[in-house]
């Protein structure tokens, strides 16, 4: 697992890509990482399908709809699981310098990821969500 020292390398990692900011964001585990809330192995990011056309001219496909660049995991917009994507990737929030998902939408994707590690970052986030300090 990354520390947060570790997963600011990550962010730096990510920064190198020069990604357009209205064109990508950072979910899977990187919006409870960003909190304090988990520590975390890899980056996963969701780009617009138009930029992960270009990407995939750089980098290689690992499969299909996925590159891998480090530690960074990029998918494109239609491999995202959620019916409203782009609705998702609009709405991201900007912590840091980079675009996150908002917790509301990571809880709907990891509901359908539905795998045990899933359900229990649904359990951290809703507990985060309901100290007071969070919704500042």
């Amino acid at each position: 697992m990354k520390t947060q020292k570790e997963f600011q390398k990550l962010l730096e990692e990510l920064k190198k890509l020069n990604l357009p900011n209205d064109r990508y964001a950072i979910y899977g585990s990187g919006p409870l990482a960003i909190r304090g809330l988990k520590e975390i192995y890899d980056l996963d990011v969701i780009v617009t399908d138009e930029l992960y056309q270009e990407l995939t001219k750089k980098y290689p496909e690992k499969e299909k709809g996925k590159i891998v660049i480090g530690d960074i995991e990029i998918f494109p917009l239609w491999n995202f699981l959620l019916s409203n994507p782009q609705e998702v990737l609009e709405r991201a929030e900007t912590i840091q310098g980079f675009r996150f998902i908002r917790l509301e939408d990571l809880i709907n994707w990891k509901k359908k990821m539905a795998r045990k590690k899933d359900f229990e970052d649904i359990k951290l986030i809703e507990e985060y969500l309901r100290k007071p300090e969070s919704l500042c």
